[in-house]
This record gives structure tokens, sequence and C-alpha cells, in this order.
């Protein structure tokens, strides 16, 4: 007789931003003239780059003739990719990253999600607390963890790090060592960072303990200040411990192209395997590669008129991100992030939880955000803005919610 995963039952409700959609669903129905804005999903609005349009054009051209057709991908990504990501984005900034420790794919969230299945199920995970859902829910699915609390909204079996404005959002190390930890900076909800030498405390920690890091930096490209690493292998030894992700989603607009990678180092040996071939042999196994148009088209990224396309893009959004923590301060309301994250967290009025200012913010201003509760129990009376929608929706935004 067929039976079911049991380990998807663990999981309570739907996914948060489904809720949301729900949600706003029901009100627009009950409410068919509100004119509402959403700030909650981050999804970019801007368009794709005249640069990177152009690939992609010039890439279809090529998939209408004989010679220069292109069928399934290499397993790792084509060459010509890998290689301008392993100069720009890691040999440019001091990092002993080669092509061959990259795996392109189509997207962070599938390799942050998936990469869990490399590691035994008897591995402890340690996450922070508030976390993007992924992380927990995927290790939850494969059996990693135990049952859930209702009452700590919290996993069984896993390691919660709690990041809070005590910390700076920045996660203390953990007493206990967990074996899987795992950490996003700039950091998805709270657009909190980490600093060089914080950042090397934690590479010096998963080397003590035996720890694999497995590090999300898929907001890098939002960083403005100095001695904030863009990379975890900007740290001595982490070549040894980390695993890091990166998408092209955020940096250049590619949500509906879908476009990522991820670095497991040749130097990154557990058990005496390397995880570089355990994850050689996953991706090779059950994925057939991005396709050859989209990978030409983050290829564009890379050039000097593309990169400076990207940037012009990534400024717009980080002038949206000023226009609502600015907006925000001055309407009396404590706010985070915002500087090096294209993320705004900010405390909810007069104590109310966070789907109560989810509720009231809706109805009152017609504005969607994300409840950060959703995000974890360390997330309530906490909401988060993105800077991802266009420049008048963002200015009318906080009219209306300093006008409630």
């Amino acid at each position: 007789m067929a039976t079911i995963n049991k380990n998807f039952t663990k999981l309570p409700g739907s996914y948060l931003f489904s809720t949301i959609s729900k949600k706003v669903s029901e009100f627009e129905k009950a409410n068919p003239n509100a004119s509402i804005i959403r700030l909650g999903i981050g999804d970019v609005t801007k368009p794709l780059a005249p640069t990177v349009i152009d690939a992609l054009h010039s890439a279809v051209d090529e998939m209408a003739h004989e010679d220069t057709f292109k069928g399934y991908a290499p397993d790792l990504g084509y060459t010509f990719l890998r290689e301008k990501i392993a100069v720009s984005d890691y040999k440019d900034r001091g990092c002993d990253i080669s092509a061959d420790e990259i795996f392109v794919s189509d997207g962070a969230k599938c390799d942050c999600s998936n990469i869990q299945e490399i590691f035994g199920l008897d591995n402890t995970i340690g996450v922070c607390d508030p976390v993007y859902p992924v992380y927990v829910d995927s290790n939850v699915m494969a059996g990693r963890t135990g049952l859930y609390n209702s009452d700590s909204m919290r996993f069984d079996n896993v390691i919660y790090m709690p990041c809070n404005a005590d910390n700076g959002f920045v996660p203390e190390l953990p007493d206990k060592a967990p074996d899987l930890i795992y950490l996003c900076f700039p950091n998805n909800p709270t657009g909190a960072v980490i600093t060089k030498d914080a950042l090397q405390k934690w590479v010096d920690y998963a080397i003590k303990n035996n720890s694999v890091i497995l590090y999300d930096s898929a907001y890098e490209a939002f960083i403005s200040e100095e001695n904030v690493p863009h990379s975890i292998y900007e740290c001595e030894g982490a070549r040894k411990c980390a695993i890091e992700f990166r998408s092209f989603s955020k940096t250049a607009g590619f949500t509906g192209l879908r476009l990522g990678y991820t670095v497991v180092p040749f130097d990154l040996v557990l058990d005496g395997v390397a995880l570089h071939d355990l994850w050689a042999r996953r991706h090779g196994t059950k994925y057939n590669g991005a396709p050859y148009i989209v990978q030409k088209a983050g290829e564009a990224v890379y050039s000097k008129q593309g990169r400076a396309e990207i940037n012009e893009a990534i400024s717009y959004y980080m002038a949206n991100a000023k226009i609502i923590l600015e907006g925000l301060e001055k309407a009396g309301y404590e706010v985070y992030g915002g500087v090096n994250a294209p993320y705004i967290w900010l405390k909810t009025p007069n104590n109310m939880t966070s789907w109560e200012f989810f509720d009231y913010l809706l109805e009152k201003a017609n504005v969607v955000g994300t409840p950060g509760v959703g995000f974890g129990p360390e997330g309530e009376h906490y909401y988060r803005l993105t800077a991802f929608g266009n420049r008048e929706n963002t200015i009318e935004a906080i009219d209306r919610i300093v006008a409630m």
C-alpha cells in the first residue's frame, strides 16, 4: 500500500506568502474599489536591463540554427558563466574560488532547500529566529526535525538562534553547536548585516565544532557600507566549512527568468568525502540545468554595460528603501534595515501583534507587508516591508501609513 511522507504533515498550515495572498484576495473581494499597494513579497518591479534583453534575444536566435542550437546544459552550468562568476564575484574580492566549484541552478531558493539532501538525517540544524521559512521547512520535509510546538511556534530538535534588537539581529554563537548552521546576510527578513570580524568568529566556531555553514548571500549586491563581507569566503578558513548560495533574482531582476548558483569548495570534506562530489552527484541526478538562454542573460550581467545597468536598478530600489526608512522614522516608528538590504524591519505600534498590524495596515491604508511572526516567534511584534515596489507606489504607501 502506498503511503505518504508524514513529515509533510508536521508543517503548520500553508506557506507564509500563500496565507498572505489568501487574506489579500478575500479583502479585495470585499472591497473591490480598494487600491492595494503590495510591499510584501520581495518581487522586483523594474524591467530587465537592456543588455540582458539583448543577450536573451541573441541566445534565442542561436536556438533557431542547427550550428548554434543548445540542448541540455552541462551539469555544473556553462563554463562561460561560471568563469565570469568566479572572477567577478570572488577573485576580484580576494576570494579563492574556482569556476569548477560553482554550480549554476535556477535559483537560490531551490538550492537552499535541496542542499540538506547531502547530509545525514541525524544532523542538527541551527537557524536564526526570525528566519527565511525555506531553511526550516525543507528540513522538516526531510525528517530532520521533531514535531511542531504550537505554543513555542518552533519545531523540536532545531536549534533556534534569537536575533533581536538587543543583539543587532545578529545571532550569538550557540552553547550547543548545530551540525548545519544556516546564516543569511544581508538578512532576510530583518535587513541586518554582519561585520567581517563577526563572521570570522562563525567560521572559527564551525571549524572547531566540525559544523558546516550554509551561507545565503542572495542580497550581497545591496551592501553599501565598508567592513560588511559580500561573501563568507572573505573569511580565513571558510573554504573548509562553508557552502554559499547566490541569486540573480534580486541582483539582476531575474525573478521571472530564474538563475542562481551554489559554491561548494573542494576543501569541504566530511567523513573523508568531499561535499563537492556529493552535490555534483545530486545535481546531475535531479537537475538538467538552467536554460542556455537564461545563462547567456546571466553572463551579460557581468559585462561593463550590464553591470552599470544592474547597479542603476539596485540604486533605484535602495532609494525606495531610504524613502520607507526615513518616512517611518519621522512618523515615530522604530525601524531597522534598509541600508545594506532592500528590506525594512519595523516594530509594530501599540504592542500590536504582527498579524493585527497586517490587518490594520490592509484595512486603513490598503498596504500589504509581511507579518514578522511568519518568520519565527522572535519576529512577533515586527513587520517587514520591501523596497522592490515602484517609486510612485512606495511614496504613496508611506504617505498612507504616516497618515493613519
